[in-house]
């Protein structure tokens, strides 16, 4: 595999959360790769897909597929992304087969950062020190980009003890639209998260998925304990 490859960033890590993206970066050349941001990557099309606008999800796609298709391999922050381009995008064009075609070929080329990072970029902790965590499974990355261990062995790698949550593959509450259209439900479903959370003890809880990240962050009240982290950040600060 050449040593060059393509980042896509998400959505809300661009807009929101860029110190994730830093950490990424810094991980990927760890390993001896050469990042390249393509600056025209927008959006992937998955809220528009998800949401029954398939027009609109198409010419994203097209697009996101013209952008990606020079490199051998493309990195992306957060399981749904992953998700839509890896699986989604080939039924996206059922009835194109040009263009499904070429969404294949770029499925195969596809992979979410953790899953990226446990096969590619070996990982040393900094220090002898254990670190006590506990992890969230994402819903798009663990059901859609199947995605489970990956984030777990890379945790471990770093010098992290995972205590696990009660009810670690449920959802967060953010489902993109659905934490705006359900608030309250959505609310609801976050503070169980967090409670899981708090009842391991264990101080920090991790996930991979950007939009998780946030929607924890964002329902967290002063008595929470609880430091949400993205995965790349405590690698990047943990690892030698």
């Amino acid at each position: 595999m050449d040593n060059t490859i393509a980042l896509f960033v998400t959505c809300m890590v661009d807009q929101v959360l860029p110190e994730v993206g830093m950490a990424a970066v810094k991980l990927l050349q760890r390993g001896g790769y050469r990042v390249d941001f393509p600056a025209s990557q927008t959006c992937c099309g998955q809220p528009f897909f998800t949401t029954g606008f398939n027009p609109q999800a198409e010419a994203l796609a097209k697009q996101t597929i013209q952008i990606l298709e020079p490199y051998e391999a493309v990195v992306v922050i957060g399981g749904s992304c992953t998700g839509m381009m890896r699986a989604e995008y080939p039924h996206l064009f059922a009835g194109e087969p040009a263009w499904k075609a070429r969404a294949q070929a770029l499925s195969k080329k596809i992979f979410e950062l953790s899953e990226f990072l446990a096969t590619n970029v070996p990982l040393t902790p900094k220090s002898s020190e254990t670190h006590i965590v506990t992890y969230h499974d994402s819903c798009h990355m663990l059901r859609v980009a199947g995605i489970k261990e990956q984030p777990r062995q890379l945790l471990q790698q770093v010098g992290c003890q995972i205590l696990e949550m009660e009810d670690s593959e449920r959802c967060c509450g953010f489902g993109g639209v659905f934490s705006v259209r359900m608030h309250d439900v959505s609310q609801a479903i976050t503070r169980d998260k967090l409670s899981h959370g708090l009842h391991t003890d264990a101080g920090v809880l991790v996930t991979a998925d950007p939009g998780c990240l946030m929607q924890m962050r964002a329902n967290q009240t002063p008595e929470d304990h609880l430091q949400v982290v993205h995965l790349a950040e405590i690698l990047e600060e943990l690892a030698a």
